[in-house]
């Protein structure tokens, strides 16, 4: 088992019980918080610091759809993420070009009304792609998933890009 699914004792499965998480995240930062350790000879306080610093960074990783199943893939010796994985779906790529140049119109013409459009629409992208990433991963198809989290990738990006959007 990995090792933030085994930190939280959860199943080590894209689909995820984001109360228990939150649960467990809370109850674990609390026990493990370095202000807890400030009596603790420098040992033990250098240990609730790690201890602390990786809880963090498990539970943003396993909180985010996309870093999950990139986390998840690793699990698999695949890494999504690779410069050399290059090949993109022709027609996400379309899609994709078509979501830039809507928000650089809509950047351009300083529409609140056409980003606000164009965020929905990137928010039900993303939706669905969580689906399809759920699909994958019960099919045991990795490299579809890999696919996906790429693509999970950009529609983040993007949708970054579009809430910090200037008014």
């Amino acid at each position: 088992m990995s090792q933030y699914f085994q930190l939280f004792n959860l199943p080590e499965q894209y689909p995820l019980d984001t109360a228990a998480l939150e649960q467990r995240y809370r109850a674990l930062a609390a026990q493990f918080h370095p202000d807890k350790h400030t009596t603790a000879n420098p040992f033990e306080q250098k240990q609730a610091l790690m201890m602390s610093a990786t809880l963090n960074q498990a539970y943003a990783t396993l909180k985010s759809p996309i870093d999950r199943a990139a986390y998840l893939l690793q699990q698999h010796n695949i890494n999504p993420d690779d410069p050399h994985n290059t090949q993109i779906d022709p027609e996400f790529l379309m899609q994709q070009m078509q979501w830039r140049e809507t928000l650089a119109q809509a950047q351009a013409e300083q529409d609140r009304t056409a980003l606000q459009d164009l965020q929905n629409e990137i928010t039900q992208a993303q939706t669905a792609l969580y689906q399809q990433l759920e699909h994958a991963f019960a099919q045991q198809d990795y490299p579809a998933a890999g696919d996906l989290v790429r693509q999970g990738r950009f529609l983040n990006k993007l949708h970054s890009e579009i809430q910090n959007a200037p008014d």
